[in-house]
């Protein structure tokens, strides 16, 4: 009998502590997730400068540099950033991040330097060639290195500051460009040559201490320079598990990391960031054409006017960024964007006043500069696995420069003065994007709700669930 009173007595207070312990872990959990641990805020203050904020300066070099050469030059150099996307990326992920950017950015930088030497036209070719190879490791490597350091919710902020960080710097190169021309006749060389001399030695400047301020990915990241200690990264590793369950890194294996082109997805992933890089570049060598041309503004106005346009481009994507990770809403942001680029061309290309073609520019150059770390953004959140990861970043800037050769032909000089074949090429770029994110979207709808009704597990995991 007293036993029996024993056990009435403690299974309540067994129960009871379960009970607290269980809530306990579930408010550790909510705390990870939303940020409001302290610890995490000071992690993501640390990331937020050392990757983002880096990988956005270097990306500006990288920037710049693409639309200081003519069509064959530009030509030249995105076969080889598409096709060595897959393997570049494969490569990072085994040496490290912090080793691999460092190293690619001090070598294009050496390789923009001897864009200013050489001698002759074979010699800039073989240069230009080499520019693709290098750089196509740092987009895709950086995408996917903001995406292994925050959970989903918070990446269209991350992807949003280092990229149009680096576009709007990007968007001063004419700027740079033109007052380094100046430098005509200096040490016997040409004005153009300086530029790619004085570029390329600001990018190997830049580049170096990259090495020491730039981190891996979280699981390594105690040896980045004691960057952050075991515990923390612990505490990174436990929320990206809470969120998606996939930091553990299985060994490479090629087969199964090009097996997953079998997933229709990733190719409408792709096909956004392809057909908004379209109207990126196609606006990035049409605006000046059109200030200088056109609006009639001297070449030094048409590279002080560029500017202002990438200065819109990151307001508007970071506010975007911030009410989109706020909300979990991906494709509201994008299909907003996808409509102003269409009143942006049609401002720029069909209205009379030079004012107000100007302002169209605005339109043009903010949503479709935005919608990139969208894109990044959208297929970050509704994939699971890292190699999975690694390759549908991969894959979706490659595809970005089959939209940079696309959108660096669209506006010839024989279609002057109204460019009407430049100017419907971007509004069908920009409606098949409205197709291609409307579709996705929708299926991810409908299989949300399967889920939910529990006839069907998302991505291999039974909580999984799309982002749209």
């Amino acid at each position: 009998m007293a036993k029996q009173v024993e056990q009435e007595i403690d299974t309540p207070h067994q129960s009871e502590f379960k009970d607290v312990e269980g809530r306990q872990h579930e408010l550790e959990d909510v705390s990870l997730l939303d940020g409001s641990d302290p610890r995490i805020k000071e992690i993501k203050r640390k990331t937020d400068i050392r990757i983002c904020g880096l990988l956005g300066v270097l990306y500006a070099m990288a920037a710049i540099d693409r639309v200081n050469l003519g069509t064959l030059l530009i030509l030249i150099f995105f076969p080889f950033y598409i096709v060595f996307q897959p393997p570049m990326i494969a490569i990072a992920r085994k040496i490290r991040p912090r080793r691999f950017i460092t190293f690619i950015v001090v070598a294009w930088g050496l390789v923009t330097v001897g864009h200013g030497l050489v001698k002759t036209w074979r010699q800039m070719l073989a240069l230009r060639a080499l520019l693709g190879i290098l750089e196509a490791g740092y987009f895709s490597t950086s995408a996917y290195l903001v995406s292994t350091w925050y959970i989903r919710r918070e990446v269209a902020k991350r992807n949003s500051s280092f990229y149009l960080l680096g576009s709007m710097l990007g968007g001063f190169g004419g700027i740079l460009a033109y007052g380094l021309q100046q430098m005509n006749g200096v040490a016997g060389h040409a004005g153009w040559r300086w530029i790619f001399i004085m570029e390329g030695v600001i990018t190997i400047i830049l580049g170096l201490p990259a090495y020491v301020i730039l981190v891996d990915f979280p699981e390594e990241a105690p040896k980045s320079w004691k960057f952050i200690n075991e515990e923390q990264a612990q505490l990174v590793i436990a929320r990206i598990n809470l969120d998606r369950r996939d930091v553990i890194t299985p060994p490479f294996n090629m087969r199964h990391y090009l097996s997953h082109a079998k997933d229709w997805k990733i190719w409408f992933f792709a096909a956004n960031f392809m057909l908004t890089s379209v109207v990126n570049y196609a606006v990035a060598y049409f605006l000046p054409i059109v200030l200088r041309n056109e609006l009639k503004f001297s070449v030094a106005a048409a590279q002080c006017l560029n500017a202002p346009c990438y200065v819109f481009a990151i307001i508007l994507g970071v506010t975007e960024s911030y009410f989109s990770d706020k909300w979990n809403l991906r494709a509201p942001f994008f299909l907003l964007n996808c409509g102003l680029e269409i009143l942006g061309v049609c401002v720029l290309g069909f209205a009379k006043p030079s004012g107000v073609r100007y302002f169209g520019a605005f339109f043009i150059v903010g949503p479709a500069f935005s919608n990139i770390p969208f894109s990044l953004t959208y297929q970050a959140n509704n994939i699971l696995g890292q190699w999975k990861r690694a390759f549908c970043s991969a894959t979706i800037v490659g595809a970005g420069g089959i939209g940079g050769i696309i959108g660096s032909l669209v506006f010839r000089s024989q279609d002057a003065p109204s460019y009407r074949p430049g100017l419907y090429a971007c509004l069908t770029a920009v409606g098949l994007c409205i197709i291609s994110m409307c579709t996705t979207s929708a299926y991810f709808i409908s299989e949300n709700k399967k889920a939910d009704r529990g006839e069907k597990i998302i991505e291999g995991d039974p909580q999984f669930r799309y982002t749209y």
